[in-house]
């Protein structure tokens, strides 16, 4: 089972050139468009992880006319380190910079042009401690 998340944005095809951008995502399938050709309907695809995006009613409002978040993406890549500078360098705001995780993970976090906060992740080696050790608890 796949979850794609549906991303609201309202200019589609700037949000496209900036996630390609700054994350790497790649255009997926046929763009559709309104008569005026702005992208009404799209989607991107990361690794085997896809986004879909659309253009709202002129009544939406963005996180960022909002002011605060209303949703953020958890992305897994091969380097998150690489990605936060990547993404900082395309003009996304820093959230978080990368760092190790208890839960095992070295996670960044950006925010895109329209608000949408972004976090991205790579599972790291933990080192057990001594005292969660199987080998040691089995010895004493």
């Amino acid at each position: 089972m796949a979850i794609t998340p549906y991303l609201y944005y309202r200019d589609v095809d700037r949000a496209m050139t900036f996630l390609s951008k700054a994350f790497g995502f790649k255009a997926l399938g046929a763009r559709m468009r309104d008569a005026s050709g702005r992208t009404n309907h799209a989607a991107m695809k990361l690794g085997a992880g896809v986004v879909m995006m659309g253009r709202p009613g002129a009544a939406y409002r963005n996180p960022k006319s909002l002011g605060q978040a209303t949703q953020c993406l958890y992305v897994s890549v091969a380097n998150a380190d690489a990605l936060y500078d990547r993404a900082r360098r395309a003009g996304a705001v820093g959230l978080a910079e990368p760092a190790d995780t208890e839960y095992g993970h070295r996670r960044c976090g950006v925010k895109d042009p329209e608000g949408h906060e972004w976090y991205f992740a790579h599972t790291i080696r933990r080192r057990r401690s001594p005292r969660a050790s199987p080998r040691r608890a089995a010895a004493s």
